[in-house]
Parts: structure tokens; C-alpha cells; sequence
């Protein structure tokens, strides 16, 4: 396979877009599946939405991952779900694909989960074309969509087609390089015909013809000579621009159509091969763990391995771990380096997957991504070749925001309990597991209600594990608004040896984090050696087990930076262990003079509703301590944007419902912590000293 002609691609967009209808029709004109499932209505499902819960919410769960063929090129394909719930399987599908198609709805536009897709692409820097789905449909609107997406998202969007026809009288579209029309005939818009120009629409294209040429001259000197001296510019240097444009992610070119009534889909096979890079066309780094320095890694077969394990599924089987080939050849029955681990480990099956399905292969090349059979490793591992030692850069996985209490409702489900946890937090980053010291219950911890749900009913059904639920908490954090100075030395003479540390220095609070995973800092500014450089790491230690839990009411502290500027030490009496305990206390001592508040996750909301509903539901919004940031007007529905505390919004798709007759449909995303009200710190504060004098609990002198 020719690296130039491999095309690693995804699907992402906000949720109920279009994205796996048009992943089903891309995989059925590219020849991979014979008969079109659709994600609702009958049938065995969509192709992509292979678990029994995908099938029976409509919704996508789990990125699923085919290849397919197109144009004498090969075309790995994900398909990714909108839900924000899930949005860790976005996160770690864009960290290893070369570009993304971002569908959006004709008539809704950019939502919210629009928005953080687009951030993610951003942050690894993938190229995308953009698809206005579902054209079909009463409002749709393809050129409001690209202006939304430009004023919205800052995309540098340029329309590459006009439509003929529009809502259910969309017939097809207009290519505005070629000036020719395109439409979709036979029972599933397989045989595509070409025509002129309809004579009502030669005007408006050529207006967003010119727009279209201004647009992409501004990357070519010579295309912007041709405008300017009034001669015709050849279709390949519009071709060529364009894709140095897109690869630069200077540009976002607009295709349009509607997957359900299969029209659109096949133009946009023609835009991924033609403008969006091959494997050759982007840059990786890793870091060489040896001398600790970044280094280029390139898709060249001959070289050594090099290759990212980034979405693991434990299946009766083994481990099934989707890996993408950054340098070099995986082969089967090859040992290879994980650097995480410190240890080698041996490759015995490798599989190209179609949704659930499987097929067997010797080897994967550079730019490839294929799934490694039963090899024990975690999502995010590197693999090399013995003899390098580097390590892809990681993806960036968020915190979660809501956690439930979990027992087995019998002794005999604790063990089907205790195997789906562990399989569950090896999958999925984001779905953490943890026992809570006081009250010894099992907590999980997710991005959201939908998420936790979905887990608690794959215990169930897949592992018949009946559990019993408790009610969501938040997770929320602590941390301080101002510097105090700690001065604490910790003495204890019991016999024998004793233990004496003295630590002296200042807590800050840290405005300029190093990352959304690591917010603190510790400086240490001694001199003189007033405490011993082998005492320092214990100092460190204590400060960050510190943090899990807060002095002020338990929960995770963000945002601090502890100084340790001066201290005393014994000649006998001293160790890492009585200056970790220093430094422990010292930071209680010095967080709870700092000021400290209980920050709250605030969700972005977006809520559609009929405008006879409108008032009911921004009225909800504002008595859940809402804050409404504005509202848009799309046909005869309202779009209400508000940020709402997390707290606030349990139980609210039920409550939306029963406000709307069932008409009005809701997203939410993380937005930021802020600070709660008083009158719930207090609340919270005290409810955590009560649970603690329950406890009997003391702190670790």
C-alpha cells in the first residue's frame, strides 16, 4: 500500500448530526457493506453502532473503526460519537488520525458539542472538511451553517458547492470549481449523474464562485496574478491550493448534502482523498525517553517501530488494542519495547477491524491502524522496536465531573461487579473507580448521568451483576484565593529514634497551571542546606497527598503552588517520612488561612424548544441558579444557552420532558469551576466535619 494513497480519517459533530448515517453510506459506496441499516427504525443497526445498547438508543457509544476503499486509495475510517458523555472516544480517536469530516445538522447548525470538537481538533491539529448534513429537512439552510461556522468557530469556511433545490425539494448540488451540477439517482443515490447549471441558480453560482476563488487566492501568489489579470484559473492549482490551504488548517471547505436521502456523500469521498493529508502529509513527535528531548517520528516502513496503542476493548478473547503505526512495520509474532512498562512484550495476532468485525493480517505499515490481539497493555502505551526507547505524545484526557455510590445488591454479584469495573476503567480514562476511607463505599466517577448509566446497565446485561445505585454527587473542588505563610515543625520522641521535621515556606495560589491535568507547583527555594537535599522529595510527597483531599471539606484541591523557603532538621531524629508528615500539616495549616473556596462544575446548556415553550423552560434554567448567556431563533424553535452548576441540572432531561410535551431536546458540556455560594460552602463544610465526627476520623499527625 502506497503511504500517499492511505487516508486516516473521522467523523465528529455534536450528537443527532448525521454521523453514523453517513458513515453507513460511505461504507455502502465504498463498496464495504451491500445493504443500508439505518441508526433508528428496524433492522440489525447501523453498521458502526454494533453494541445492543447503540442499537436500541440510537445514540453512538464507543468509536468504531472500518477501512474501506475509494478511488484506488484506502480510507481508515472512525466513527466517533456526539454525545459529550463520551467524549473521550473523540479524544483519543483525533489524537491518531490525520483529518476529520465535522458534520453538522442544515437546520441546527453549530451546537454545543460542535464547539468542543472543533476545540479538539485544534488541539491536535487536524486538518477538516466540513459536511452540512440533512438538507432534506424543513429550515435547512447550507450557507447560514458556513457562516456560523465561520463567526462561531473562527473557521476560515469556503463554500465549495451551492444547492439545487432546498428542504425536501433538495435535489443535489452545484460543484463550484467545475460549474457542474450534481445529482444522486437509483434507489440509494448510487449512480451520480452529472448536468448544466440550472438556469435560476447560474447567478448565485458564479457570486460564491468569485467568493470561493478570492477566498483560496489568498494561499497562491499565482491563482491571485490569474484573478487579477481576468484569466482563467486551471482547475489543479484550485485543487492544489486548496489542499496546502486545508493541510495548514488555514481553511475549512463546506460540502453539503443529506446521507439519509443519500445525496452529497460521494462528492465528499472526492474531497477527503483530494484535499485531506495522508500520512505522509502531517508531522509526529515523540520524546526519547534516553535523552529526554523531542524527536520527529516519520512513516517510513524500513525504519524502526514505532506505534501508539490508543483504544483498548477486553473482549472474551483477550485484550483488543486499536493501535496506530506512526514508523516502521508491526509484525505478527514480533516482540516489541512499551516503554511505560519497562518491558518487552510479544505481538502473537494482528486484525484489521470493520466495526466488530475482524480479519486477519501479518503485518501493519507506517500510517496504518490496526488492532493487536490479547497483548496486556493500557490505552495511551507506546511500542517500539528493541533498541529506542520514545514515547508518543499522550492525549489529553478530562477530569470527570459526577460520581455515583455502587454495591452489588448480593454477595454473589460482588465478583461480576468487581471484573466489570476493572474492564470498564482499563477501556475507558475517564471512567475512574475509587473506595471512599470513611465510609467504605465503592464510588464511580464519569463526564456525566448518560455516561454512568450506560455503564451501570452494561454490569447488568453483560455481566448479570445486579448493583444498587446511590444518588449522583458532584465532584467538587477546593481551592485558594490568597497566599498564606506555614511555619510547622513535627516532633515525636517515643522511645529510640524519634522523628523531627521542620518545614517553613509560603502556599500561593498558581494562576498560570501547567496543564488542565496538573494545576500545582512545588518551588523549593532553600539554602544552606537548612534542610537536607535527601529530605526534599519527602516534603514534596506530603504536599501532594495532600491534595486528593482538602482540609476544608475533602474534595480534590486545585490551583496551588507550595513554596518551601526555610526549615530545620535533626542529626538523628530526621527522615523523609517525619518531613512528608511536616509538610502534610503545614499545608493544612497554611490552605485553610488561604482563604479557600468549594469550586462547583458550571455546565454549558443548550437547550431546543418549540417557541410556545420558551418562557417555562428559561425560567427552569434561571431557578436551577442558571445564568442565561443568550438565545437564537432557528424556525419555529428557540435555542436557549445558559451555564448551570452541575448540581442543579440532575434529573432535568425528565423535567425538560414534562415541560414540552416531550418536544424540547438538551445538550451540556463542562464549562469551568466557580466558586459556590456561601450558604452552600457552609452547608457542605459542615456536612463534611459531621460525617467526620461520625467517624471518629483523626488527621495523620
Amino acid at each position: 500500500m502506497k503511504l500517499e494513497s492511505l487516508r486516516n480519517i473521522g467523523i465528529s459533530a455534536h450528537i443527532d448530526s448525521g454521523k453514523t448515517t453517513l458513515s453507513e453510506r460511505i461504507l455502502f459506496y465504498g463498496g464495504k457493506i451491500h445493504k443500508i441499516e439505518e441508526v433508528r427504525g428496524g433492522g440489525d443497526g447501523a453498521t458502526m453502532d454494533h453494541m445492543e445498547l447503540e442499537k436500541e438508543r440510537g445514540i453512538t457509544i464507543t468509536s468504531a473503526a472500518t477501512t474501506l476503499f475509494w478511488d484506488n486509495h484506502t480510507i481508515n475510517l472512525i466513527d466517533t460519537p456526539g454525545h459529550v458523555d463520551f467524549t473521550v472516544e473523540v479524544e483519543r480517536s483525533l489524537r491518531v488520525l490525520d483529518g476529520a469530516v465535522l458534520v453538522l445538522c442544515g437546520v441546527a447548525g453549530v451546537q454545543s458539542q460542535s464547539i468542543t470538537v472543533d476545540r479538539q481538533m485544534k488541539r491536535y491539529n487536524v486538518p477538516a472538511l466540513a459536511f452540512v448534513n440533512k438538507l432534506d429537512r424543513s429550515g435547512a439552510n447550507p450557507i447560514r451553517v458556513a457562516n456560523a461556522l465561520r463567526d462561531k468557530l473562527s473557521h476560515n469556511t469556503v463554500i465549495m458547492q451551492y444547492p439545487i433545490g432546498a428542504e425536501a425539494d433538495y435535489e443535489g448540488a452545484v460543484d463550484l470549481i467545475t460549474r457542474r451540477a450534481t445529482y444522486y439517482d437509483g434507489a440509494k443515490g448510487e449512480i451520480v449523474r452529472y448536468g448544466e447549471v440550472p438556469a435560476n441558480l447560474v447567478d448565485e453560482v458564479e457570486k460564491y464562485r468569485a467568493m470561493m476563488l478570492d477566498s483560496i487566492s489568498m494561499f497562491s501568489d499565482e491563482m491571485t496574478e490569474l484573478l487579477l489579470d481576468e484569466k482563467v484559473v486551471p482547475d489543479d492549482l484550485i485543487h492544489e491550493t486548496i489542499k496546502k490551504a486545508v493541510h495548514a488548517r488555514k481553511i475549512t471547505p463546506v460540502f453539503m448534502g443529506t446521507a439519509y436521502r443519500n445525496k452529497g456523500v460521494q462528492a465528499l469521498l472526492d474531497a477527503v482523498i483530494r484535499y485531506l493529508p495522508s500520512p505522509m502529509d502531517r508531522q509526529y513527535w515523540g520524546n526519547d525517553n534516553e535523552k529526554n528531548e523531542k524527536v520527529e517520528v516519520f512513516p517510513d516502513p524500513k525504519k524502526p517501530l514505532c506505534a501508539m496503542a490508543f483504544k483498548i476493548a477486553d473482549e472474551n478473547f483477550g485484550q483488543l488494542t486499536y493501535t496506530r503505526v506512526y514508523q516502521g512495520t508491526l509484525k505478527k509474532g514480533e516482540t516489541y519495547y512499551n516503554p511505560r512498562m519497562g518491558k518487552s512484550q510479544r505481538v502473537g495476532r494482528l486484525v484489521r477491524m470493520h466495526s466488530n468485525d475482524r480479519e486477519d493480517v501479518d503485518f501493519a505499515e507506517a500510517g496504518d491502524i490496526i488492532a493487536m490481539v490479547g497483548v496486556e497493555c493500557a490505552s495511551g502505551d507506546t511500542y517500539c522496536s528493541e533498541g529506542i526507547n520514545v514515547t508518543m505524545e499522550k492525549m489529553f484526557v478530562p477530569e470527570p465531573v459526577i460520581e455515583l455510590a455502587i454495591k452489588p445488591a448480593k454477595q454473589e454479584d460482588l465478583v461480576k461487579l468487581s471484573k466489570a469495573l476493572n474492564r470498564f476503567m482499563k477501556e475507558d480514562p475517564t471512567f475512574r473507580v475509587s473506595v471512599d476511607k470513611e465510609s467504605n463505599e465503592t464510588r464511580i466517577a464519569g463526564m456525566g448521568e448518560l455516561h454512568l448509566e450506560i455503564y451501570v446497565e452494561r454490569m447488568r446485561r453483560e455481566y448479570k451483576a445486579n448493583v444498587i445505585v446511590g444518588q449522583p454527587k458532584v465532584n467538587y473542588r477546593e481551592a485558594p484565593t490568597q497566599g498564606a505563610k506555614f511555619d510547622y515543625k513535627h516532633k515525636k520522641q517515643t522511645g529510640g529514634s524519634g522523628q523531627y521535621g521542620h518545614v517553613v515556606g509560603e502556599l500561593n495560589v498558581n494562576d498560570t497551571p501547567k496543564s488542565d491535568e496538573d494545576s500545582h507547583e512545588f518551588l523549593n527555594s532553600t539554602v544552606g542546606g537548612s534542610i537536607p537535599k535527601e529530605y526534599i522529595p519527602g516534603v514534596e510527597k506530603g504536599y501532594r497527598e495532600s491534595l486528593d483531599k482538602g482540609p476544608l471539606a475533602g474534595f480534590k484541591v486545585i490551583n496551588t503552588r507550595f513554596e518551601l523557603k526555610d526549615g530545620t532538621f535533626h542529626a538523628v531524629d530526621s527522615s523523609e517520612m517525619a518531613f512528608k508528615v511536616a509538610a502534610r500539616q503545614a499545608f493544612k495549616q497554611a490552605f485553610l488561612e488561604a482563604k479557600p473556596v468549594i469550586l462547583e462544575p458550571i455546565m454549558r446548556v443548550e437547550a431546543e424548544t418549540p417557541m410556545e415553550f420558551q418562557g417555562p423552560v428559561q425560567g427552569d434554567l434561571s431557578s436551577r441558579r442558571g445564568m442565561l448567556l443568550g438565545s437564537d431563533i432557528r424556525d419555529e424553535y428557540a435555542v436557549i444557552i445558559a451555564e448551570v452548576p452541575l448540581s442543579e441540572m440532575f434529573g432535568y432531561s425528565t423535567d425538560l420532558r414534562s415541560k414540552t410535551q416531550g418536544k424540547a431536546t438538551f445538550s451540556m458540556e463542562f464549562a469551568a469551576y466557580r466558586p459556590v455560594p456561601s450558604s452552600i460552602q457552609e452547608q457542605l463544610v459542615k456536612k463534611y466535619r459531621d460525617d467526620k465526627a461520625k467517624g471518629g476520623n483523626k488527621d495523620d499527625e
